[in-house]
């Protein structure tokens, strides 16, 4: 809350123009995951959040976790550096063929937590269940007090995923964590000498913290309006990618941000990208591109279905190792119908995961998600996904684990086996790794591009099975992307610096756009958006507003004094009558309870413009003569903070503003306001 205080109207416009650098808006990039991504932006005091992406490729550096101890893994020689060797160090390395693996739990790395802090976020907005993977670490046991959107899919996939991911870690428990080898790193070979951050690295939450965590995400719908704390309208839209995606509009009376993230224009089972919402923004910050820019999905899914069939035609089974949902319910569709066309209706299909019931199940009753296809076959009425038909016929059977039960009754070869975790270090395709890569009729067939899949089969080498890479990402690639840009006609793009660099694999793909302002930005970095201004909407209660007479001074012109009081409330500035604004607000200095509004000319001539910088001691000495005690001072990231323990009150210094934060009665803040505005000097 900040001060209020009796203003003239014509006077509350020249202060607004005086403290035009409050309206600046700045973006933090706490991520270098293009795919996984993480910014706040800053703006009016308030911080908002766009997705809280978790980057989960530091998994491979660390060795996979089978459900039963592997005699290879588990014989694998210790890895010792060429010199300043510490023998505390023994055993927490391996070498496998060239490699080097941590022997530990596998550890994620999180969104920088030191450019802001996670307890002083307002808002975080999730485009996707992908993009939602970090928020127990941003949201438990850091203070964090703020509110967290999202749309209902989102929400309940992001749950399995976030689910499973525990499930995974905890079923395959290590007997100790590796530290020291952080300590090490200019010792260590490729990659793990080039990890980034390796010491903030940390391994998974735990159940209570994913329930903690998403007790917090208020669901919404798309088109449905959000009003944050008076300095947004935010929007969720459909962005086309997969369930309950979206993309964020961020509108007030006089700007429209957009952030479009993980986005999607070709025609799959989620509801189309809506894109006249997102048309002539004044910002549009972009990411989320695909991680396969030189591929098309639906080639790569055709080459699935053939790499398949040629393993069930050689005696071998199929390993696909996916997420619980998303793709996967696609690759069901497609896979069975072209087994049916090649006579190999037989071949069994099985999808394993701790949430393989929870995520068939939930897929059928989201038709208002899904595309106006899958629509349709709901209202016939019928099964949006093929996959409730396979179930329902025994063509697919899903479990949670390899070891649950019936799952030995009803395994045979060969066969198709959906499951997880695509990375291979945990899950129960490390089993399928184990008991299946001595035998060269077999294969692998990677899907997810998150993860490179040669490193992703480093540790299991040599191995007999046969891999093939096709990564199916329908998100945008660069010429969509260009395309879609020149469409909404943005003033402003902001996007990561990669895109705007050739492709390492195609040196013609990023972003390019002549015509248009673009700002550009790398992890770590904040950047300032081209958003300052220098008026704001002010609102005028209706008792006052009947009162307003207006005077035409000229032809169409007319003009009206107004005298009341100014109060900003959680960023909504609205003028009130003087006397019944004293009245709501008891303990106004040299006013009561029947004080009478001031004059005109009295509140003209009582005007003052406060300036200057607050001396702290200065301050707190004010403080302890106004009556406050038991104050805690903070000056962590370079801001100074002072808390009044008593009052249940803080007091925020920041560059160009004050902020006082009140939990008690407002004739605490009132009585902070004037003590802070005695400390400045005034004209």
């Amino acid at each position: 809350m900040r001060n209020a205080n009796c203003f003239n109207c014509n006077q509350i416009v020249a202060r607004r123009h005086s403290d035009w650098q409050f309206f600046k808006m700045r973006l933090y990039c706490l991520s270098g995951d293009l795919a996984k991504p993480c910014y706040i932006i800053t703006f009016k005091g308030l911080r908002i959040m766009l997705d809280c992406g978790l980057t989960e490729q530091t998994v491979l550096n660390f060795l996979p976790l089978p459900f039963v101890q592997s005699f290879k893994l588990s014989n694998l020689p210790n890895f010792v550096p060429s010199s300043d060797h510490d023998p505390q160090m023994d055993g927490e390395l391996k070498e496998c063929c060239g490699r080097v693996f941590v022997d530990s739990v596998p550890e994620f790395n999180l969104p920088m937590d030191k450019m802001l802090d996670f307890s002083e976020i307002d808002v975080i907005l999730i485009s996707n269940y992908l993009n939602m993977l970090a928020l127990p670490y941003i949201t438990e046991n850091t203070g964090f007090k703020g509110k967290v959107y999202a749309t209902e899919p989102t929400l309940q996939i992001g749950r399995f995923f976030l689910e499973e991911l525990v499930d995974y870690i905890e079923v395959s428990p290590k007997a100790c964590t590796a530290r020291l080898w952080k300590d090490k790193l200019h010792l260590l070979p490729s990659p793990l000498s080039e990890a980034f951050r390796a010491k903030k690295w940390r391994t998974i939450f735990s159940l209570k913290d994913v329930q903690g965590s998403l007790s917090k995400v208020t669901i919404m719908g798309y088109d449905e309006k959000l009003d944050i704390l008076g300095a947004f309208i935010a929007t969720p839209v459909s962005s086309g990618y997969c369930l309950g995606s979206s993309n964020w509009v961020l509108s007030t009376a006089h700007e429209k941000i957009c952030y479009v993230s993980g986005s999607s224009t070709l025609t799959t089972h989620p509801r189309p990208i809506n894109q006249s919402a997102l048309k002539h923004a004044d910002v549009l910050i972009m990411t989320g591109l695909t991680q396969a820019p030189t591929v098309n999905p639906d080639t790569k899914l055709g080459e699935l279905c053939m790499n398949v069939a040629l393993t069930i035609r050689n005696n071998g089974s199929a390993l696909i190792p996916c997420y619980p949902s998303g793709v996967v319910y696609d690759l069901f569709e497609c896979l069975t119908q072209n087994l049916e066309n090649a006579g190999l209706n037989n071949v069994p299909m099985f999808f394993i995961s701790p949430v393989a019931d929870s995520s068939l199940a939930y897929s059928n009753i989201l038709a208002e998600w899904l595309s106006s296809a899958k629509q349709n076959k709901v209202y016939l009425p019928d099964d949006p996904f093929p996959h409730a038909f396979y179930l329902r016929n025994s063509k697919l059977k899903h479990y949670s684990h390899v070891f649950s039960e019936g799952f030995s009754k009803d395994f045979r070869q060969p066969c198709v086996v959906f499951c997880g975790h695509p990375s291979l270090r945990f899950g129960d395709a490390v089993h399928f790794i184990e008991m299946w890569g001595n035998n060269p009729n077999n294969s692998i067939i990677f899907t997810e591009p998150d993860f490179p899949y040669l490193q992703v089969l480093a540790p299991f080498q040599p191995l007999a099975m046969k891999a093939f890479y096709c990564p199916i990402d329908t998100s945008l690639n660069y010429q969509q992307a260009n395309k879609l840009i020149k469409e909404l006609k943005p003033n402003v793009l902001v996007i990561p610096d990669a895109y705007t660099k050739p492709h390492p694999t195609a040196p013609n793909l990023f972003i390019e756009q002549p015509d248009k302002k673009i700002i550009t930005f790398k992890c770590g970095e904040i950047i300032r958006l081209p958003l300052k201004r220098k008026l704001d909407r002010i609102y005028i209660a209706s008792e006052l507003a009947q009162k307003i007479t207006a005077r035409e001074v000229a032809a169409g012109v007319s003009l009206s004094t107004l005298t009341g009081v100014l109060q900003v409330k959680d960023k909504v500035h609205c003028i009130q009558p003087c006397a019944d604004s004293i009245k709501d607000e008891p303990g106004t200095s040299g006013s009561g309870l029947n004080a009478v509004a001031p004059s005109k000319e009295d509140v003209l001539k009582n005007i003052k413009y406060e300036y200057g910088t607050i001396d702290v001691d200065t301050l707190m000495k004010r403080l302890a003569q106004d009556g406050f005690s038991n104050i805690k001072m903070d000056r962590s990231g370079g801001n100074l903070t002072l808390q009044l323990v008593n009052e249940d009150t803080t007091i925020k210094f920041e560059d160009n503003e004050t902020h006082i934060i009140c939990g008690g009665k407002p004739t605490t803040r009132l009585k902070l306001r004037d003590t802070l505005l005695k400390c400045l000097q005034s004209f």
